[in-house]
Protein backbone atom coordinates (compact mmCIF):
# COMPACT_ATOMS: atom_id res chain seq x y z
CA UNK A 1 0.00 0.00 0.00
CA UNK A 2 2.81 2.46 0.99
CA UNK A 3 6.82 2.42 -0.07
CA UNK A 4 9.48 4.16 0.47
CA UNK A 5 11.97 5.66 -1.81
CA UNK A 6 15.07 7.43 -1.15
CA UNK A 7 15.33 10.90 -3.05
CA UNK A 8 18.55 13.34 -1.99
CA UNK A 9 19.83 11.21 1.15
CA UNK A 10 16.28 11.49 2.44
CA UNK A 11 13.36 9.08 2.47
CA UNK A 12 9.60 9.92 1.35
CA UNK A 13 6.83 7.57 1.60
CA UNK A 14 4.78 7.36 -1.66
CA UNK A 15 1.48 5.26 -1.87
CA UNK A 16 -1.70 5.11 -4.25
CA UNK A 17 -4.99 6.96 -3.60
CA UNK A 18 -8.07 6.81 -6.06
CA UNK A 19 -5.85 5.44 -8.56
CA UNK A 20 -3.19 8.50 -8.43
CA UNK A 21 0.47 8.38 -6.81
CA UNK A 22 1.32 10.67 -3.97
CA UNK A 23 4.15 11.29 -1.75
CA UNK A 24 5.94 13.23 0.82
CA UNK A 25 9.03 13.59 2.37
CA UNK A 26 9.89 11.66 5.86
CA UNK A 27 12.17 14.31 6.41
CA UNK A 28 14.80 11.73 8.10
CA UNK A 29 17.77 9.70 6.42
CA UNK A 30 17.68 6.64 8.68
CA UNK A 31 16.13 3.41 7.10
CA UNK A 32 15.35 2.10 10.52
CA UNK A 33 13.03 5.70 11.20
CA UNK A 34 11.37 5.62 7.77
CA UNK A 35 10.00 2.27 7.96
CA UNK A 36 8.56 3.50 11.47
CA UNK A 37 6.84 5.78 9.91
CA UNK A 38 5.79 4.32 6.90
CA UNK A 39 3.57 1.63 9.35
CA UNK A 40 1.48 4.41 10.46
CA UNK A 41 0.88 5.68 6.52
CA UNK A 42 -0.44 2.01 5.76
CA UNK A 43 -2.35 2.00 8.98
CA UNK A 44 -4.36 5.34 8.02
CA UNK A 45 -4.32 3.98 4.01
CA UNK A 46 -5.70 0.59 5.29
CA UNK A 47 -8.78 2.06 7.22
CA UNK A 48 -9.69 4.58 4.35
CA UNK A 49 -9.61 1.87 2.32
CA UNK A 50 -12.16 -0.30 5.00
CA UNK A 51 -14.11 2.37 5.18
CA UNK A 52 -13.54 3.37 8.76
CA UNK A 53 -12.17 6.70 8.38
CA UNK A 54 -13.28 9.49 5.56
CA UNK A 55 -11.47 11.73 3.86
CA UNK A 56 -13.41 15.23 4.25
CA UNK A 57 -14.37 17.00 0.86
CA UNK A 58 -11.95 19.61 -0.27
CA UNK A 59 -8.77 17.61 1.97
CA UNK A 60 -5.64 17.00 0.61
CA UNK A 61 -5.13 13.64 1.32
CA UNK A 62 -1.64 14.45 1.81
CA UNK A 63 -2.35 16.51 4.23
CA UNK A 64 -4.94 14.56 6.02
CA UNK A 65 -2.48 11.18 5.93
CA UNK A 66 0.54 13.24 7.33
CA UNK A 67 -1.40 14.24 10.01
CA UNK A 68 -2.54 10.81 11.24
CA UNK A 69 -5.95 11.12 9.63
CA UNK A 70 -6.46 14.11 11.16
CA UNK A 71 -7.88 17.40 9.36
CA UNK A 72 -4.86 20.02 9.74
CA UNK A 73 -6.30 23.07 11.50
CA UNK A 74 -5.05 26.35 10.21
CA UNK A 75 -3.93 28.34 12.54
CA UNK A 76 -6.12 31.52 13.11
CA UNK A 77 -4.57 34.64 12.29
CA UNK A 78 -4.18 36.86 15.32
CA UNK A 79 -6.16 39.48 16.23
CA UNK A 80 -4.85 42.90 15.50
CA UNK A 81 -3.82 44.50 18.58
CA UNK A 82 -6.10 47.28 20.02
CA UNK A 83 -3.52 50.76 20.61
CA UNK A 84 -4.80 53.27 22.56
CA UNK A 85 -4.52 56.02 19.34
CA UNK A 86 -7.16 53.03 18.13
CA UNK A 87 -9.37 53.14 20.78
CA UNK A 88 -9.23 56.72 21.76
CA UNK A 89 -9.70 57.88 17.95
CA UNK A 90 -12.84 55.41 17.86
CA UNK A 91 -14.06 56.54 21.28
CA UNK A 92 -14.08 60.03 20.11
CA UNK A 93 -15.54 59.29 16.95
CA UNK A 94 -18.48 57.47 18.25
CA UNK A 95 -19.31 60.71 20.73
CA UNK A 96 -18.61 63.63 18.71
CA UNK A 97 -21.96 63.38 17.23
CA UNK A 98 -23.69 64.80 19.17
CA UNK A 99 -24.06 62.18 22.12
CA UNK A 100 -21.34 64.43 24.56
CA UNK A 101 -21.70 67.85 24.73
CA UNK A 102 -18.80 69.89 22.51
CA UNK A 103 -17.43 71.45 25.84
CA UNK A 104 -17.31 67.85 27.54
CA UNK A 105 -15.90 66.61 24.20
CA UNK A 106 -13.20 68.40 24.38
CA UNK A 107 -12.02 67.95 27.90
CA UNK A 108 -11.99 64.35 27.18
CA UNK A 109 -9.79 64.80 23.95
CA UNK A 110 -7.27 66.52 26.49
CA UNK A 111 -7.51 64.54 29.15
CA UNK A 112 -6.96 61.35 26.73
CA UNK A 113 -4.31 63.13 25.46
CA UNK A 114 -2.36 63.13 28.35
CA UNK A 115 -2.72 59.38 28.47
CA UNK A 116 -1.23 59.13 25.03
CA UNK A 117 1.78 61.06 25.95
CA UNK A 118 2.43 59.28 29.32
CA UNK A 119 1.58 55.38 27.78
CA UNK A 120 2.59 55.75 23.93
CA UNK A 121 -0.21 56.04 21.07
CA UNK A 122 1.01 51.96 20.22
CA UNK A 123 0.31 50.84 24.21
CA UNK A 124 -1.73 47.90 23.49
CA UNK A 125 -4.27 48.52 25.76
CA UNK A 126 -5.28 44.55 27.26
CA UNK A 127 -1.87 45.00 28.62
CA UNK A 128 -2.89 47.65 30.49
CA UNK A 129 -1.91 47.27 34.23
CA UNK A 130 -2.55 48.96 37.95
CA UNK A 131 1.46 50.03 37.71
CA UNK A 132 0.86 51.44 34.54
CA UNK A 133 -1.63 54.10 35.84
CA UNK A 134 -0.12 54.50 39.22
CA UNK A 135 3.06 55.76 37.06
CA UNK A 136 0.68 58.17 35.05
CA UNK A 137 -0.38 59.97 38.29
CA UNK A 138 3.08 59.78 39.83
CA UNK A 139 4.51 61.65 36.25
CA UNK A 140 1.24 64.13 36.08
CA UNK A 141 1.26 64.91 39.51
CA UNK A 142 4.65 66.74 39.29
CA UNK A 143 3.36 69.14 36.19
CA UNK A 144 2.51 72.62 36.58
CA UNK A 145 -0.55 74.65 35.48
CA UNK A 146 -0.06 78.57 36.26
CA UNK A 147 2.36 77.92 38.70
CA UNK A 148 0.62 75.07 40.95
CA UNK A 149 1.05 71.64 40.72
CA UNK A 150 -2.11 69.84 39.39
CA UNK A 151 -4.39 69.05 41.79
CA UNK A 152 -5.57 65.49 42.86
CA UNK A 153 -9.12 66.48 41.94
CA UNK A 154 -7.90 66.99 38.00
CA UNK A 155 -5.82 63.36 38.22
CA UNK A 156 -8.93 61.77 39.31
CA UNK A 157 -10.92 63.54 36.31
CA UNK A 158 -8.37 62.37 33.66
CA UNK A 159 -8.84 59.27 34.92
CA UNK A 160 -12.53 58.97 35.03
CA UNK A 161 -12.28 60.09 31.24
CA UNK A 162 -9.71 56.83 30.50
CA UNK A 163 -11.73 54.64 32.17
CA UNK A 164 -15.04 55.69 30.53
CA UNK A 165 -13.12 55.43 27.49
CA UNK A 166 -12.43 51.16 28.47
CA UNK A 167 -15.45 50.95 29.41
CA UNK A 168 -17.11 51.57 25.85
CA UNK A 169 -14.46 49.62 24.19
CA UNK A 170 -15.52 46.62 26.63
CA UNK A 171 -19.06 47.18 25.34
CA UNK A 172 -18.13 47.27 22.11
CA UNK A 173 -16.36 43.94 22.31
CA UNK A 174 -12.78 45.82 21.82
CA UNK A 175 -11.15 44.67 24.96
CA UNK A 176 -12.00 42.41 28.04
CA UNK A 177 -11.48 42.87 32.08
CA UNK A 178 -12.06 45.47 34.36
CA UNK A 179 -10.46 48.58 34.30
CA UNK A 180 -7.13 48.10 36.77
CA UNK A 181 -7.37 51.24 38.19
CA UNK A 182 -8.94 49.47 41.81
CA UNK A 183 -6.29 50.79 44.87
CA UNK A 184 -4.57 53.81 43.03
CA UNK A 185 -3.27 56.33 45.53
CA UNK A 186 -3.66 60.05 44.91
CA UNK A 187 -1.59 63.38 46.70
CA UNK A 188 -3.33 64.23 49.24
CA UNK A 189 -4.73 68.06 48.99
CA UNK A 190 -5.62 70.80 50.69
CA UNK A 191 -9.48 71.74 51.04
CA UNK A 192 -10.55 74.36 49.03
CA UNK A 193 -11.81 77.63 50.86
CA UNK A 194 -14.94 78.52 51.38
CA UNK A 195 -17.06 81.06 49.01
CA UNK A 196 -16.49 84.67 50.14
CA UNK A 197 -17.42 88.00 49.21
CA UNK A 198 -14.46 90.97 48.39
CA UNK A 199 -14.77 92.66 51.59
CA UNK A 200 -13.65 88.90 53.30
CA UNK A 201 -11.09 88.05 50.46
CA UNK A 202 -9.42 91.57 50.86
CA UNK A 203 -9.23 90.97 54.40
CA UNK A 204 -7.50 87.65 54.42
CA UNK A 205 -4.85 88.66 51.59
CA UNK A 206 -1.29 89.90 53.25
CA UNK A 207 1.64 91.11 51.78
CA UNK A 208 3.74 88.31 52.01
CA UNK A 209 1.39 86.09 50.37
CA UNK A 210 2.31 84.59 46.43
CA UNK A 211 0.59 85.94 43.92
CA UNK A 212 -0.44 81.86 43.57
CA UNK A 213 -2.11 82.09 46.98
CA UNK A 214 -4.07 85.19 46.04
CA UNK A 215 -5.35 83.55 43.20
CA UNK A 216 -6.32 80.77 45.38
CA UNK A 217 -8.79 82.99 47.29
CA UNK A 218 -10.15 84.85 44.35
CA UNK A 219 -11.09 81.55 42.92
CA UNK A 220 -13.73 81.89 45.91
CA UNK A 221 -15.34 85.06 45.23
CA UNK A 222 -18.97 85.65 44.81
CA UNK A 223 -20.36 88.42 43.99
CA UNK A 224 -23.75 89.74 46.61
CA UNK A 225 -26.74 90.84 45.04
CA UNK A 226 -25.67 94.72 44.87
CA UNK A 227 -22.17 94.02 43.41
CA UNK A 228 -23.98 92.14 40.27
CA UNK A 229 -25.84 95.81 39.85
CA UNK A 230 -22.66 97.57 39.76
CA UNK A 231 -20.97 94.85 37.64
CA UNK A 232 -23.83 94.55 35.59
CA UNK A 233 -23.50 98.59 34.76
CA UNK A 234 -19.83 98.33 34.20
CA UNK A 235 -20.46 95.90 32.06
CA UNK A 236 -22.77 98.11 30.09
CA UNK A 237 -21.15 100.88 29.99
CA UNK A 238 -17.48 99.56 28.51
CA UNK A 239 -18.62 96.42 26.42
CA UNK A 240 -17.08 96.28 22.80
CA UNK A 241 -19.70 94.63 21.08
CA UNK A 242 -23.52 95.01 21.55
CA UNK A 243 -24.49 91.25 22.98
CA UNK A 244 -21.63 90.98 25.76
CA UNK A 245 -24.43 92.71 28.25
CA UNK A 246 -27.15 91.15 27.71
CA UNK A 247 -25.24 87.74 27.59
CA UNK A 248 -23.90 88.55 31.12
CA UNK A 249 -27.52 89.84 32.11
CA UNK A 250 -28.81 86.64 30.86
CA UNK A 251 -26.15 84.52 33.09
CA UNK A 252 -26.82 86.36 36.06
CA UNK A 253 -30.43 86.42 36.13
CA UNK A 254 -31.16 82.62 35.03
CA UNK A 255 -27.88 80.80 36.38
CA UNK A 256 -27.75 78.92 33.38
CA UNK A 257 -24.58 77.33 32.15
CA UNK A 258 -22.39 79.13 29.74
CA UNK A 259 -22.68 76.33 27.36
CA UNK A 260 -26.31 76.22 27.71
CA UNK A 261 -26.59 80.25 27.05
CA UNK A 262 -24.78 79.75 23.52
CA UNK A 263 -26.81 77.00 22.77
CA UNK A 264 -30.43 79.12 23.09
CA UNK A 265 -32.45 80.03 19.98
CA UNK A 266 -34.81 83.90 19.89
CA UNK A 267 -37.52 81.35 19.95
CA UNK A 268 -37.02 80.36 23.54
CA UNK A 269 -37.59 83.86 24.92
CA UNK A 270 -41.19 83.76 25.83
CA UNK A 271 -42.12 87.15 26.83
CA UNK A 272 -45.98 86.58 27.20
CA UNK A 273 -45.44 83.66 30.04
CA UNK A 274 -42.13 85.55 31.07
CA UNK A 275 -39.55 82.64 30.46
CA UNK A 276 -36.83 81.47 28.31
CA UNK A 277 -36.40 77.38 27.85
CA UNK A 278 -33.16 75.94 28.38
CA UNK A 279 -31.42 73.85 26.10
CA UNK A 280 -30.00 70.97 28.63
CA UNK A 281 -27.27 68.20 27.62
CA UNK A 282 -26.00 67.07 30.70
CA UNK A 283 -29.40 66.13 32.73
CA UNK A 284 -29.39 62.97 30.65
CA UNK A 285 -27.01 60.67 28.28
CA UNK A 286 -30.07 59.43 26.16
CA UNK A 287 -32.00 62.51 24.94
CA UNK A 288 -31.94 66.22 24.73
CA UNK A 289 -33.74 67.92 27.43
CA UNK A 290 -35.04 71.34 28.53
CA UNK A 291 -36.05 73.32 31.18
CA UNK A 292 -38.12 76.37 31.73
CA UNK A 293 -36.68 79.31 33.73
CA UNK A 294 -38.56 82.50 34.77
CA UNK A 295 -37.45 85.98 33.36
CA UNK A 296 -37.10 88.95 35.44
CA UNK A 297 -38.47 92.23 34.51
CA UNK A 298 -35.19 93.16 34.46
CA UNK A 299 -33.66 90.59 32.30
CA UNK A 300 -36.92 90.75 29.74
CA UNK A 301 -36.61 94.38 29.19
CA UNK A 302 -32.21 93.60 28.30
CA UNK A 303 -33.12 91.11 25.59
CA UNK A 304 -36.41 93.20 24.59
CA UNK A 305 -33.35 95.97 24.07
CA UNK A 306 -30.69 93.14 22.06
CA UNK A 307 -33.24 91.95 19.93
CA UNK A 308 -34.14 95.15 18.73
CA UNK A 309 -30.41 95.48 17.18
CA UNK A 310 -30.03 91.66 16.73
CA UNK A 311 -27.80 90.77 14.01
CA UNK A 312 -30.47 88.34 12.53
CA UNK A 313 -30.07 84.57 12.34
CA UNK A 314 -31.93 82.11 14.71
CA UNK A 315 -29.50 81.65 17.84
CA UNK A 316 -29.95 84.23 20.85
CA UNK A 317 -26.62 85.49 21.01
CA UNK A 318 -24.25 86.17 18.26
CA UNK A 319 -21.84 88.25 16.38
CA UNK A 320 -22.85 90.06 13.05
CA UNK A 321 -21.04 89.07 9.93
CA UNK A 322 -18.83 91.32 9.65
CA UNK A 323 -16.76 93.11 12.21
CA UNK A 324 -14.17 95.92 12.29
CA UNK A 325 -10.89 95.04 12.36
CA UNK A 326 -12.10 91.28 13.99
CA UNK A 327 -9.50 88.03 12.96
CA UNK A 328 -12.32 86.44 11.57
CA UNK A 329 -15.30 88.62 10.63
CA UNK A 330 -13.46 91.46 8.37
CA UNK A 331 -13.49 91.89 5.38
CA UNK A 332 -9.99 91.03 4.30
CA UNK A 333 -6.89 89.62 5.71
CA UNK A 334 -3.60 89.95 5.34
CA UNK A 335 -2.82 93.03 7.27
CA UNK A 336 -0.80 91.09 9.79
CA UNK A 337 3.53 92.01 11.11
CA UNK A 338 5.48 93.71 8.35
CA UNK A 339 2.76 95.12 6.06
CA UNK A 340 3.54 97.89 4.20
CA UNK A 341 3.11 101.33 6.09
CA UNK A 342 1.52 103.47 3.33
CA UNK A 343 -2.21 103.12 3.26
CA UNK A 344 -2.17 101.78 -0.21
CA UNK A 345 0.45 99.30 0.08
CA UNK A 346 -1.59 97.93 3.24
CA UNK A 347 -4.49 97.76 0.86
CA UNK A 348 -2.49 96.03 -1.56
CA UNK A 349 -1.19 93.24 0.77
CA UNK A 350 -4.98 92.36 2.12
CA UNK A 351 -6.89 89.82 0.67
CA UNK A 352 -11.16 89.22 0.32
CA UNK A 353 -12.51 86.62 2.27
CA UNK A 354 -15.86 85.07 2.73
CA UNK A 355 -17.36 86.19 5.98
CA UNK A 356 -19.08 83.34 8.42
CA UNK A 357 -22.62 82.99 8.76
CA UNK A 358 -24.39 84.09 11.77
CA UNK A 359 -23.62 81.42 13.85
CA UNK A 360 -24.02 81.00 17.71
CA UNK A 361 -21.10 82.56 19.38
CA UNK A 362 -18.17 80.07 20.92
CA UNK A 363 -16.63 79.70 23.69
CA UNK A 364 -13.41 81.12 22.68
CA UNK A 365 -15.04 84.16 21.37
CA UNK A 366 -17.37 84.65 24.83
CA UNK A 367 -14.03 84.20 26.96
CA UNK A 368 -11.41 86.41 25.04
CA UNK A 369 -14.36 89.73 24.40
CA UNK A 370 -15.28 89.37 28.22
CA UNK A 371 -11.59 89.24 29.46
CA UNK A 372 -10.93 92.41 27.48
CA UNK A 373 -13.80 93.70 28.93
CA UNK A 374 -13.17 93.43 32.54
CA UNK A 375 -9.07 93.50 32.03
CA UNK A 376 -9.18 97.14 33.13
CA UNK A 377 -11.20 96.56 36.12
CA UNK A 378 -11.59 95.44 39.48
CA UNK A 379 -13.87 92.88 38.44
CA UNK A 380 -10.86 90.96 36.27
CA UNK A 381 -10.53 88.65 39.80
CA UNK A 382 -13.67 87.10 38.49
CA UNK A 383 -13.10 83.75 38.07
CA UNK A 384 -14.80 80.03 37.46
CA UNK A 385 -18.08 79.10 36.06
CA UNK A 386 -20.52 81.65 35.41
CA UNK A 387 -23.64 80.48 37.11
CA UNK A 388 -21.85 79.79 40.27
CA UNK A 389 -20.37 83.26 39.96
CA UNK A 390 -23.13 85.51 38.87
CA UNK A 391 -26.23 83.48 40.32
CA UNK A 392 -29.03 86.27 41.53
CA UNK A 393 -31.50 84.78 43.35
CA UNK A 394 -33.00 87.95 44.68
CA UNK A 395 -33.55 90.88 41.75
CA UNK A 396 -36.73 91.33 40.98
Amino acid sequence: MASLERRNQKFRVVFMYEGRKYGYSLKTNSQQDAEALIGGVEKILMRIEQKLLAVPAGVDIVSFVRNDGQVEQKAKPQPERLTLAKLRDAYIEAHALGAMEENSLATVKMHLRHFTNSLGERFHLQDLAFDDLQRHIATRSQKKYRGNKLSPVTLRKEMASFRAMWNWGVDAGKLNGNFPSRGLKYPKHDEKPVFMTRPEIERKITADMTAEEKSELWECLYLQASEIVEFLDYIKGHAAHPWIHPFVCFAAHTGTRRSEILRALISDVDFAGMAVVIREKKRSRKQRTTRRVPLTPFLAEVLRGWLKNHPGGRHLFCHANEIFRSKKRSKTTGHGKGRPTSEKGRLSAAKKRELPALAALTRDELHDHFRRTVAESKWKVLRGEWHCRLLVLDLG
